[in-house]
């Protein structure tokens, strides 16, 4: 299966994706593709409105920190952030969706997610630093938001001519 990445301006990047109940073979080959394209994409998460998909599914990395060159993929199906520290820390993020355009983003060092396997089963993650910030991340990406939401009003009029060439030359398709 071959995902093709939406980009700013797609309706779908700011959709409030659905709840999966059904966990077959399906999701699972959806979860695979969505690994796959990330790695096609240098990415180190993805979600799957980003692929055209208003489905609250994601796949990330596990890293334990930036350089972290043999982290390891996982997906997390109808993830929920349900704990965030107050020890918050910057970095400058960037997004797939949102080619050339970065931005420093103020995140939780440290949040529990409680999330549901390819199988359905409920989990838990608690985690912090890099992981902690591409699930947040791609969490967002779950609930319409976007990185670049937090910038701040001189960054966002900084970056508003990009985010306008971004939309004009990816015109968004029918999900």
């Amino acid at each position: 299966m071959q995902l093709k990445l939406r980009y700013y301006g797609d309706p779908v990047l700011r959709e409030r994706a659905t709840v999966i109940e059904t966990f077959d073979d399906e999701l699972r080959e959806l979860a695979e593709a969505m690994v796959e394209t990330m790695f096609r994409e240098r990415g180190i998460g993805l979600a799957a409105p980003q692929v055209g998909l208003s489905r609250r599914l994601i796949v990330a990395l596990q890293m334990s920190e930036v350089e972290d060159e043999d982290a390891e993929p996982v997906a997390l199906v109808n993830p929920e952030v349900v704990e965030r520290s107050s020890d918050t820390w910057i970095y400058e993020e960037g997004c797939l969706s949102i080619p050339e355009v970065t931005g420093d983003v103020t995140r939780p060092e440290t949040i529990t997610v409680r999330y549901q396997d390819l199988d359905g089963h409920t989990m838990m993650v608690t985690t912090s630093g890099m992981f902690a910030r591409i699930l947040l991340h791609e969490v967002d990406h779950l609930n319409g938001r976007l990185f670049i939401d937090y910038l701040s009003t001189a960054n966002k009029s900084l970056i508003k001519p990009r985010l306008k060439e971004i939309a004009a030359r990816n015109p968004s398709e029918p999900s």
